[in-house]
This record gives structure tokens, sequence and C-alpha cells, in this order.
């Protein structure tokens, strides 16, 4: 792999933010392109996968939350879980304390499915995190922080809890 061309000390003039930008949807698109296999196996798509990769983070998730963290509508949410439910990836049950949520959990297979589409993602992540060098991890989750509004980071924050 070439030497990663090093950022100019303008790093807010134009060139810089666009080089930015290509290289975080190229990143992103390569990255999900690395699960497209193990979801057509299953007949599913990515947002399938956004939806039981939150569902594994936090488990008992509620409905409500998982479409926030998407934000998506809740016609496409709704298509999304009955495929799952039906695919018998996703249950759902009701609250106890309040029995109009429903609360979203994977079921073994699907936390199997998670896993081995999780596996694909760790390997690519692992390796560019290598390649860049572990003081650069930092400066990248400090970029992408910058990119989520401030009211949605403590939604981000709960995640790695």
């Amino acid at each position: 792999m070439a030497a990663p061309i090093p950022a100019s000390p303008l790093f807010l003039r134009e060139p810089e933010i666009r080089r930015g930008v290509e290289l975080l949807y190229f990143g992103y698109a390569h990255l999900t392109r690395s699960i497209d296999a193990g979801l057509a196996e299953q007949g599913l798509g990515r947002a399938h996968h956004r939806a039981l990769y939150f569902i594994a983070r936090k488990p008992d998730l509620t409905v409500s939350e998982l479409l926030a963290i998407l934000s998506i509508t809740k016609q496409s949410l709704g298509r999304v879980l009955t495929e799952l439910g039906d695919r018998g990836f996703v249950e759902t049950r009701t609250g106890e304390k309040d029995r109009r949520q429903r609360l979203l959990r994977l079921t073994p297979a699907g936390a199997k499915l998670e896993a081995e589409l999780f596996d694909a993602l760790r390997g690519k992540m692992a390796a560019a995190y290598s390649s860049a060098g572990p003081g650069a991890v930092g400066g990248f989750w400090a970029v992408l922080e910058g990119l989520v509004p401030d009211e949605e980071r403590a939604v981000v924050a709960a995640l790695g809890r």
C-alpha cells in the first residue's frame, strides 16, 4: 500500500475537506461491501444489518430508540423488523414497566448472524487501524464524533457502555 498523503497544515481548506469527504465515502462503501455477500445469502440488505447491529449492542432496545438511532421512518423500520422476526432473527416482547413498549432482542440465530457479519467488519476495521497506527485511532474517532450533532452524542455514548 502506498504511503498516505500527509494532511496539509491548512486542513480546513476546500481540497482537504473534499479529500476527507471522499475518503469517508469510499471507506464506508468498502467497509459495508464486506458484509453484502453474507446479507445476500440471507436475502437481507444493509437496513437489516443496521437493525441487527444496534439490537445486538443494546438488547431490549425499544422500537422508539431504534427509530431514533437509525433515523428512518416507522414504516421502513416496521418492514425491516417484520422480515427479521419472520426469519427468526429478532424477537419482540412487551415492556414490563410500560406495556406499550416493544423491546427488541436478537434470537440465537440472529446473534449468530450478527456475529458473522461483525467478524467481516472487524477484519476490515482492524486492518485499517493497524495500517494507520494507534495514534491515528483517537483522531479518527474525534473527527467522526465531531460529525455527530451534540444532541445525538449521548445516544452514541450509551452504545459503548
